[in-house]
C-alpha cells in the first residue's frame, strides 16, 4: 500500500499548509512571525509561531522514531543513532531562544557542541557498521527524501533566508518579516520531507530485521517463551 502512504503524507501536508494560511488570512497576525517582546525590540521574533512549534513538533517525532529504529533493528542502530542525533541538534537549535531567555545565554551551544561531539565520536568507531547498514538501504525512498529534507535545510534555506538578499531585492521596501516568513515556511517544506523520509526508513529497517535471520540463542528463547505458554 505504498500509494496509499504517500497519499496520506500529501493530504496531511496540504491539510496543515491549508490551516496555517487560513489562520494568518483570518486573523492577520496570528502566526506570530514577528513578535516584539518589548516597546525597545525592534527585530522582534518569531519563536511564538504555530510554525515553528509545528518544526519542533517534527524533530520530537523524528528522533522518538529513530530511538525505536535504534532499539529494534539493530543492524540499522548506526544509521538510526546518526539522524536521531541530527534530530535532536536540530531541536536543540530551534530551542535557542527559550534556552537564552530562560536559561543561561548561549546554553543552547553548549549542548550542540556536547552532542555533536558525542555523535562524531559515535560515527567515527561505528564507521564500518555505518557503512554496512548504509549498504542495505541506500537508495531508498526515505533516505532519498532525508537528504532532500538536509539539502533544504542546510543549503536552500541558509543562501535564501540571508536578510542582505531580501535587502536587495526589496530595496526600500524591505520588510524583515517578509524575510522571516519565507525563510520559516521554507523551513517547514524541509522538515514535512525530513519527517516523511523518517517514517519510510523506519519501515525499512523493519523490513531488513524482520526479514535477517534471528540468532540461535534468541530463536532457543521463543522456542521457551512458547512452550511455558502452552503448558498452562
Amino acid at each position: 500500500m505504498l500509494w496509499l502512504r504517500y497519499l496520506l503524507y500529501f493530504l496531511a501536508i496540504a491539510f496543515v499548509t491549508w490551516a496555517l494560511t487560513q489562520m494568518e488570512l483570518a486573523a492577520p497576525g496570528s502566526l506570530k512571525l514577528n513578535v516584539l517582546l518589548n516597546e525597545t525590540d525592534r527585530f522582534g521574533t518569531s519563536e511564538y509561531s504555530p510554525v515553528e512549534i509545528i518544526q519542533a513538533i517534527i524533530l520530537a517525532v523524528c528522533g522518538v522514531i529513530m530511538a525505536w529504529v535504534a532499539r529494534h533493528c539493530v543492524t540499522q542502530r548506526p544509521m538510526a543513532i546518526l539522524f536521531g542525533g541530527m534530530a535532536l541538534i536540530f531541536f536543540i537549535r530551534e530551542l535557542d531562544f527559550f534556552f537564552d531567555r530562560h536559561v543561561i545565554q548561549n546554553f543552547w551551544q553548549v549542548l550542540i557542541v556536547i552532542a555533536g561531539s558525542l555523535l562524531i565520536a559515535y560515527t567515527y568507531r561505528s564507521r564500518r557498521r555505518l557503512q554496512i547498514a548504509l549498504a542495505r538501504t541506500w537508495p531508498s525512498p526515505g533516505l532519498t527524501l532525508l537528504f532532500s529534507g538536509a539539502v533544504i535545510l542546510f543549503a536552500f534555506v541558509m543562501l535564501v533566508g540571508r536578510e542582505s538578499l531580501w535587502m536587495a531585492i526589496l530595496g526600500d521596501d524591505y520588510r524583515r518579516i517578509v524575510k522571516v516568513a519565507v525563510e520559516e515556511f521554507i523551513e517547514l517544506v524541509g522538515y514535512f520531507l525530513w519527517m516523511i523520509g523518517t517514517i519510510e526508513y523506519a519501515l525499512q529497517s523493519r523490513a531488513i530485521a524482520s526479514a535477517e535471520p534471528q540468532p540461535a540463542a534468541r530463536r532457543r528463547r521463543e522456542k521457551r517463551r512458547k512452550g511455558a505458554k502452552g503448558r498452562f
